[in-house]
C-alpha cells in the first residue's frame, strides 16, 4: 500500500503528463527546445525551457493554468524571439460574461472580440464557449471601464 508522499508524487507526476499532453493537444509543441518541462508540486505548475515567442508563452501558462488542481503556474520559460513584444493581461472569466462585455471593457470597442478570440486560440473554440474561472490573455489590453 502506498503511503501518503508517494500518492502526492504520483498525483503531481500525473498532473505534470496532462499539462504536457494538453500543450501538445493544443498544438503548442512545436517550436519548443528539448529543455522543455512540467514540474507539479501540489496545486503549483513550474514551467521551465525555451518557448519561440511570448504568445506560446502566455498560452502554455493559460493551458497548465486551466488543468483542475492547478491554481498557480510559475512560468520560468525563456522566450527564444527577441522580437519585442508587449505581455498580454491575464482575465479571469466571471459569471454573465462574454468575449464582447470584455473587450469592451478592455479595448472600448465591443466589436473587437475576434482579437480576444484569435489570442486564445487554440484554447478557445468557439466565441461564445467562455466559462466562469476561465482565464483568457488580453494582449495589448487598456482597461477603458
Amino acid at each position: 500500500m502506498k503511503k501518503g508522499k508517494e500518492i502526492i508524487a504520483d498525483r503531481n507526476t500525473v498532473a505534470a503528463k496532462a499539462i504536457k499532453k494538453e500543450v501538445e493537444n493544443l498544438g503548442l509543441d512545436d517550436d519548443l527546445g528539448g529543455d522543455f518541462r512540467v514540474i507539479v508540486d501540489g496545486k503549483t505548475a513550474r514551467i521551465e525551457g525555451k518557448v519561440p515567442d511570448q504568445a506560446t508563452k502566455e498560452k502554455i501558462i493559460l493551458a497548465a493554468g486551466n488543468i483542475h488542481g492547478i491554481g498557480e503556474v510559475d512560468d520560468t520559460m525563456k522566450v527564444a524571439s527577441k522580437a519585442k513584444i508587449e505581455e498580454a493581461v491575464f482575465y479571469t472569466v466571471k459569471s454573465g460574461d462574454s468575449l464582447s462585455k470584455i473587450v469592451k471593457k478592455h479595448y472600448g470597442d465591443a466589436m473587437r472580440y475576434p482579437d480576444i478570440f484569435d489570442a486564445n486560440t487554440p484554447m478557445l473554440k468557439h466565441p461564445d464557449k467562455i466559462y466562469p474561472g476561465q482565464v483568457l490573455r488580453i494582449p495589448g489590453a487598456t482597461m477603458k471601464a
